[in-house]
């Protein structure tokens, strides 16, 4: 078989996501070649690729549902705010400027580029299950539209909606949601989905057969509550994904708060910790906070130098320094490696020029226009092997202190830092660390040398596709995919015909 289906949510965090990871991987069970696909992601989560290409971290986590190595193509266009109003604009994996307000519509530029990457897929897979992006309902944006069903006007691809139960008013949304699209782009619609359901199905049956009738569309299936079973975010300052590990090995578990910086980027760094054995993560929004933390991270940032006035103004500042001189840890990673040195030389990002770090480590940091996107690895004095990836235009000079992992990052005292995301994805390297944090805590923590991230991710993965085995039709999704938008379309919404 060969087809294209476009998954859409009624808004941000409907679970589209959640749904290609688990239709990827379904269908890879299946023995069918699927590949996942965004046009346009927005998102502070980002990874690097075999090829050195940035992409968002939602379609890597899809790919590997998939079976594949993770390739720019899947997410062909991908923007990483740096404020409220201005993006940087990442096109087939490499950075080719900012994109602000008024050149907004200047993304409508890219549709004919993310419909060569998506048709380039489909002709190298049986099946390609794509993301939109927010909700297609938003109309101001349409003209420029090169993810929903602008996306799925010009590649001819039919799309589902979906829609989440769990904020209320699931019914009103979805129907809500087709009757402000334009007729066209309502026939591009040909099912729903109804995702994050809680409680027994029989009660919801009354309500589905009458949001069919008024859609004019098949409900395709109620995925239950995931509940535990997510993979990497897309969205880079959502901290609500974290809860306490498994319980611990010994009689002590290890506190570690992650300042919750504005601008953060890449928290999925932190996720192999959120699933160690006895340790508890959670997000620092005020200095006091601290308190009781074996250990806090400052995580990447897209906005170094204004993420660094946040921690002044909120009083971050000070009390890090009080945390260093009383010997407890502090760990940066990429941006906030960079917040902790001496000195940020800045004519990029912010073009602040030069501005004092927070003086805690012996490093400085000087940003450059060419983005630095690797693939790092290293062999340590024991002959184990860690890998990490960088993504950062600011580059750290360690003037003093000692190597953290090879010779990159700094440690000096209590206080590291490092420019490699996925660092605690490598796992005798995370156990031994947490061994040695937990002793300078005069702690009885055992580390859980024998955990797999990789496995436990997989293991997410797998739960994911049984879900949508169990409660989708696949069949059917199958079926839209293959049959293209020729067919016959359903019937259009308005709102005078909702009953």
């Amino acid at each position: 078989m060969s087809g294209s289906l476009l998954v859409l949510g009624t808004s941000s965090g409907a679970g589209k996501s959640t749904v290609v990871t688990g239709l990827c991987r379904a269908l890879h069970r299946r023995g069918i070649a699927v590949a996942p696909f965004k046009a346009q992601n927005m998102s502070l989560n980002s990874y690097v690729t075999h090829e050195n290409g940035e992409m968002g971290r939602a379609q890597v986590v899809q790919a590997r549902a998939a079976g594949l190595e993770p390739e720019v193509a899947m997410n062909p266009v991908l923007l990483k705010p740096g404020s409220d109003v201005a993006s940087q604009l990442v096109v087939m994996g490499q950075p080719v400027g900012e994109l602000d307000g008024s050149r907004w519509r200047a993304k409508g530029d890219l549709l004919e580029l993310v419909v060569a990457a998506h048709d380039d897929l489909a002709r190298r897979f049986d099946v390609v299950i794509c993301e939109g992006a927010g909700s297609p309902a938003e109309v101001n944006l349409r003209a420029s539209d090169i993810v929903n069903l602008g996306f799925a006007a010009a590649a001819r691809v039919p799309a589902v909606l979906v829609g989440d139960i769990d904020r209320g008013g699931v019914f009103a949304t979805l129907v809500g949601t087709l009757a402000v699209l334009d007729g066209p782009d309502q026939d591009l619609v040909r099912g729903l989905v109804i995702n994050k359901f809680r409680g027994t199905r029989s009660l919801l049956e009354d309500g589905l057969d009458r949001l069919a009738a008024m859609a004019g569309r098949p409900v395709l299936g109620v995925l239950p509550m995931l509940a535990g079973r997510e993979v990497d975010t897309e969205d880079a300052t959502d901290f609500s994904s974290w809860a306490d590990g498994p319980a611990p090995l010994g009689e002590d578990v290890l506190v570690i708060g992650v300042v919750a910086l504005p601008r953060a980027s890449n928290l999925t760094d932190v996720d192999p910790l959120v699933d160690e054995p006895g340790v508890i993560v959670r997000a620092l929004h005020r200095p006091e906070a601290m308190a009781d933390c074996d250990l806090v991270i400052l995580p990447g940032t897209r906005a170094t130098v204004s993420d660094l006035g946040w921690l002044r103004a909120r009083g971050f500042a000070p009390a890090l320094a009080r945390r260093a001189a009383a010997g407890a840890a502090i760990m940066g990673i990429c941006g906030g490696y960079q917040l902790l040195g001496r000195e940020i030389d800045d004519d990029v990002e912010s073009g602040r020029g030069r501005v004092d770090g927070l003086g805690l480590l012996p490093v400085t940091t000087r940003f450059l226009p060419t983005k630095v996107l690797a693939r790092p690895s290293a062999v340590l004095a024991d002959g184990s092997s860690v890998t990490g990836y960088q993504i950062h235009h600011g580059v750290v000079t360690r003037e003093a202190g000692r190597a953290l992992v090879g010779d990159e990052g700094c440690v000096q005292g209590s206080v590291s830092g490092t420019t490699w995301h996925g660092l605690f994805e490598n796992d005798a390297w995370r156990a031994a660390f947490l061994t040695e944090l937990a002793r300078g805590r005069a702690k009885r923590f055992v580390a859980s040398s024998a955990t797999s991230f990789a496995k436990r991710r997989e293991v997410r993965i797998e739960a994911l596709a049984d879900l949508v085995d169990e409660h989708l039709d696949v069949d059917a999704l199958l079926a839209i995919a293959e049959a293209g938008v020729g067919a016959g379309a359903p019937a259009r919404v308005t709102l005078s015909r909702v009953p």
